[in-house]
C-alpha cells in the first residue's frame, strides 16, 4: 500500500476534491481516482471524502493506492506480427477476426492474451492492474497498426497524445458507391445508437465530436478506394461516418447492407499508418502496416472488373 499526503494550498480552496486529485496526480486516470474515492481510500482530515467535497486551505488530504493486481487473463502463445518494438512500445499488425480485449464470448485468443505471453513481466501497472497498456483499439474485423505501451510512463505519454488528437492515424478502406468529391471532411457527433445499443450513430444533440478526413485513391463504377485520416478516434468512427453520408464500407453488415454480395468477412478497413512522438526520446515515430492479402485481392478483383 502506498500513501500520498497533500496539504491544500490557498489557491485550491473551494475546488472540488476530484479535480484537485486529477491535477496533483496526473499519472493516474480520472476513472481510477474516482474508484479510489468510492472505495473510501481518500480521506480529508482523517475522514473518508467524497468526490464533490469543496476543499479548504490547509486541509490534509491522504490517498492510499493499493498494490497493482495481477490480471486474471491468461497468457497465450499466439504469433504476433510485430511492426516495431523497444523497451517502451510494441506496435503490432492486428489480423482480421482477432478481438483486442477479452470479453463475454471472447475469453481467449485475443490480442491481450498474446501480448501477455510476449511481454511477460514488462507491462503497464497503471490504474491498479497489471495489464498490457493498450491505449486505443481497433474493431475485431479491422486490420492493422495498434500501439501497446510496456510501462506506465509510456502509457501516460501516449494517452496524452491521443487525448490531444496529435497522433497520426491513417486508414485505408473500400466503400460502396461513387464519391461526389475527390476528398472531403466529415464532421458529426458520435454516440450510442438511440434504439440499437450495440451500434453507434451520428447524433445531433449528444455524443462526442468526431472528424474524419477522406481522399479518394481509386473510383470504380460501384465502389471507391479511400484513404482516411482521423482527427478524433471515436468508437466505429470511420464506419459510422461513411454510412452516415451514404457510402458504407464494403462488407460492413452492421452499418451497411446485410446482403454482402462479395462474401466479405467484415468491413474492408485497415489501420495502415500510425505516428506518434516516442514517449522516451520525444522523436517522431511512424510505422506502416502493409495491406492484408484479402484487401489486395479485392483491389485486384475490382480493378479487373472495371476493365
Amino acid at each position: 500500500m502506498e500513501t500520498f499526503t497533500f496539504i491544500v494550498e490557498e489557491t485550491a480552496a473551494g475546488e472540488r476534491l476530484d479535480k484537485y486529485l486529477a491535477f496533483k496526480m496526473p499519472e493516474y486516470t480520472r476513472s481510477f481516482l474516482q474508484k479510489l474515492l468510492k472505495e473510501e481510500r481518500v480521506t480529508a482530515e482523517g475522514k473518508p471524502a467524497k468526490a464533490n467535497l469543496r476543499l479548504k486551505a490547509s486541509q490534509k488530504i491522504e490517498i492510499s493506492i493499493p498494490p497493482a493486481k495481477e490480471t486474471a487473463i491468461l497468457p497465450e502463445q499466439i504469433p504476433l506480427d510485430i511492426l516495431y518494438e523497444d523497451e517502451d512500445l510494441l506496435i503490432v499488425n492486428k489480423p482480421k477476426g482477432m478481438v483486442v480485449h477479452p470479453s463475454a464470448g471472447h475469453t481467449d485468443g485475443t490480442l491481450v492474451n498474446a501480448i501477455l505471453y510476449h511481454c511477460k513481466d514488462s507491462l503497464s501497472g497503471i490504474n491498479g492492474e497489471i495489464r498490457p497498456g493498450i491505449v486505443h483499439r481497433i474493431d475485431r474485423d479491422t486490420t492493422g497498426s495498434l500501439v501497446v505501451c510496456k510501462n506506465d510512463e509510456s502509457h501516460l505519454r501516449v494517452a496524452e497524445q491521443i487525448k490531444a488528437h496529435t497522433m497520426t492515424r491513417v486508414y485505408r478502406g473500400i466503400v460502396s458507391g461513387t464519391m461526389p468529391e475527390a476528398q472531403g471532411r466529415i464532421e458529426g457527433r458520435i454516440g450510442r445508437h438511440p434504439t440499437d445499443r450495440k451500434k453507434m450513430a451520428v447524433l445531433s444533440d449528444s455524443g462526442k465530436p468526431a472528424v474524419t478526413h477522406y481522399k479518394t485513391l481509386t473510383q470504380w463504377k460501384h465502389a471507391a478506394y479511400l484513404e482516411f485520416r482521423l482527427e478524433t478516434g471515436r468508437t466505429h468512427q470511420i464506419r459510422v461516418h461513411m454510412a452516415h453520408i451514404g457510402h458504407p464500407l464494403l462488407g460492413d453488415t452492421v452499418y451497411g447492407s446485410s446482403k454482402n454480395p462479395l462474401h466479405l468477412n467484415g468491413q474492408t478497413l485497415h489501420a495502415m499508418t500510425i505516428g506518434l512522438m516516442h514517449p522516451r526520446t520525444n522523436a517522431y515515430l511512424e510505422v506502416t502496416a502493409p495491406l492484408p492479402e484479402y484487401f489486395t485481392d479485392l483491389l485486384q478483383k475490382l480493378n479487373e472488373n472495371s476493365g
